[in-house]
């Protein structure tokens, strides 16, 4: 089976005079059906890696390649049209849309490549009928908790079927009992033709992984791999 995500001597340097070096060179495979944790201080690198991976920044330097399908960085159209359709992220903080509902929030990326919105709502009904939040639809985030949100944030990123999930500190702004859900949940995500990679400070968390990865400096480091 081949890599679906592969990079490779990816840099990354920022300020002008591009001095100050995130990423350092780093290469690695992740493979489909298994789960990734990254660890490491605040500043290591980890968020700078998984925006990266979204396609949402570009690398200084060195490549990637998802489905065996080298990214071309300056090409964003198609980049967008990669991220919707393969990519589900999950962020810290549930970047919801504060003007919309739970059920708009989720329906809304399939809405914007099916273009139909009967089918799109139907689809989001569903995967909030998974996350237990089915009379919590009509609802704006300002009304839902902490982790009700985050279970929302999970269906919209979930919508369009994505083969790749990435979430960064998924619970870093939740209580022990909701962060418990929420891993419990993205655990389950996985499958044979998924990959699921997250960022997290938690090392119990973490440990739960198929491969863990530490960061620091910019450099990366495999704990344990995945089998």
């Amino acid at each position: 089976m081949n890599n679906y995500i592969k990079i490779k001597n990816l840099t990354k340097k920022y300020d002008k005079n591009k001095s100050i070096k995130v990423l350092n060179d780093i290469s690695f495979n992740f493979e489909p059906g298994k789960t990734y944790s990254i660890i490491g201080p605040s500043g290591s690198g980890k968020s700078t890696l998984l925006n990266l991976l979204s396609l949402i920044d570009t690398p200084s330097s060195g490549s990637i390649e998802i489905s065996s399908n080298k990214i071309k960085p300056n090409n964003k159209i198609e980049n967008d049209l990669i991220r919707a359709k393969k990519i589900g992220i999950i962020y810290q903080d549930k970047n919801l849309l504060s003007d919309f509902t739970a059920l708009e929030n989720v329906y809304l990326p399939n809405l914007l490549i099916s273009k139909e919105k009967q089918k799109s709502m139907e689809l989001a009904k569903k995967l909030i009928k998974k996350m237990n939040m089915t009379g919590r639809t009509d609802h704006f985030p300002n009304e839902l908790s902490g982790g009700e949100n985050q279970r929302i944030a999970i269906a919209r990123a979930l919508i369009n079927d994505p083969e790749i999930i990435l979430a960064d500190e998924p619970t870093g702004s939740l209580d022990s009992d909701n962060a418990k859900l929420i891993f419990k949940i993205l655990f389950n995500l996985k499958n044979k033709n998924r990959i699921v990679i997250f960022a997290t400070h938690n090392r119990y968390f973490a440990n739960m992984a198929d491969c863990k990865i530490m960061m620091n400096n910019g450099n990366m480091q495999i704990i344990n791999a995945a089998i």
